[in-house]
């Protein structure tokens, strides 16, 4: 695949730079105000089922969504899309900041502010997937994948303390701070030069949702987006499961909530430094080898959860699966832009994301399953078990990452 010509080294880096920040702040006010939701439910009187559904919908819509909105990016409107949708959800909890402010917010207000937001959002993702081999050349791609992961890690690290920090001082401050970063995610992409437009393609026809469906054509068509979905679907719901397998069993130890905060700082830090250092691994190792020997890695550190006790150790642990998993997974999204023709990259990317997305949205559920149902280091068991599989079938098809470069 050859890449979009620029007008110049000095605008793709200004590019990417505004691409950055706009989700690195994106990222930032979702984490503030996304810890934040459920306890802001629950002081409206609202119970803990309530709250669940809420969290639900929400995620159900951006599943929903996202392979739709990848059609009219992949055609051109990728630029107008990510814009109105930072505009529209900074309207959206800047709706919530205010009237929670004048004490006058309902669940019906909070329940479809919420809904808008992340169907915009789940807009936004779609729209901003591929913008990545539009504004970089193919060799810094990689990096360019590693520093926005980096982004992603940093805010599960700061913006949970700042929603926590901010909702202390007022409720309605966290989800100020979100339609803030909202609106600066949506001068950042005002501000880009570049069109962001891939090549047009011939129109498939049959109606949007034929048009949707050709990324998924793709990924059934190309072995190694076969093996990015299983790879990236799979290690993120387990990363999912392990997370909520530690909180259930820390709440039963009698834990508090400042243990489980430490527990995930610790991963959100061991994820920023896995993800910074993705890249210069990649090129040392090699990509087949990276894939291969973290995968066979994940078994035994995802086994010894099971016998894990206390905080400590479970951040230990976790710390150590968030340090690995950024490792391949960079250089996966990496092969798969590069095998991804730009006329299909929002779609292809709406594709991965579904997979995943549908994968973390099982997680909690099975893993709190087991835990009824078993014991607390069944969640930990049967994900080492998933992953022994899946390093299985990695090692078969490494390869393909190999071929990709």
């Amino acid at each position: 695949m050859e890449s979009l010509p620029l007008s110049s080294a000095g605008t793709s880096a200004r590019d990417f730079r505004l691409f950055w920040w706009a989700n690195a702040a994106d990222a930032l006010g979702t984490q503030a105000s996304g810890v934040v939701l459920p306890l802001l439910l629950l002081s409206l009187g609202h119970s803990a089922q309530t709250a669940g559904l809420v969290a639900g919908l929400s995620l159900a819509a951006g599943i929903l969504l996202g392979p739709l909105a990848a059609v009219p990016a992949d055609r051109g409107a990728r630029k107008t899309i990510m814009f109105w949708s930072a505009a529209v959800s900074a309207l959206a909890m800047g709706s919530v900041a205010l009237v929670l402010a004048l004490g006058h917010l309902t669940l019906t207000h909070l329940l479809g502010a919420v809904l808008v937001e992340r169907f915009a959002t789940a807009t936004h993702d779609a729209a901003s997937r591929g913008t990545v081999a539009l504004v970089c050349p193919p060799d810094d791609q990689p990096r360019a994948l590693a520093r926005l992961a980096a982004a992603d890690q940093g805010a599960l690290i700061l913006g949970p303390a700042i929603g926590g920090a901010a909702y202390q001082l007022s409720r309605a401050l966290p989800f100020l701070a979100d339609a803030v970063s909202y609106a600066v995610a949506a001068c950042c992409v005002r501000g880009m030069r570049a069109e962001l437009k891939a090549p047009a393609e011939q129109p498939i026809g049959g109606g949007l949702l034929r048009e949707a469906a050709a990324g998924l054509r793709l990924v059934r068509r190309e072995p190694l987006l076969r093996l990015v979905l299983v790879w990236i679907a799979l290690v993120n719901g387990v990363a999912v499961a392990l997370y909520y397998a530690a909180v259930f069993a820390l709440e039963r130890s009698g834990s508090g909530a400042l243990p489980l905060g430490v527990v995930l700082a610790v991963s959100g830090a061991a994820g920023l430094a896995g993800a910074l250092a993705a890249p210069r691994v990649a090129v040392r190792v090699g990509a087949a080898r990276v894939l291969v020997g973290v995968t066979w890695l994940l078994v035994p550190l995802t086994a010894a959860l099971a016998t894990a006790a206390g905080p400590w150790t479970y951040g230990l642990l976790l710390g150590a699966v968030c340090l690995l998993v950024p490792l391949p997974a960079v250089v996966l999204q990496a092969r798969a832009l590069l095998v991804t023709e730009p006329s299909v990259q929002a779609r292809v990317g709406a594709v991965l994301a579904t997979a995943s997305g549908g994968a973390a949205a099982l997680a909690p559920v099975l893993a709190g399953l087991c835990a009824d149902r078993v014991g607390t280091a069944a969640p930990a068991l049967g994900c080492a078990a998933l992953l022994t599989l899946l390093a299985v079938h990695t090692t078969r098809r490494a390869a393909l990452a190999e071929a990709a470069a």
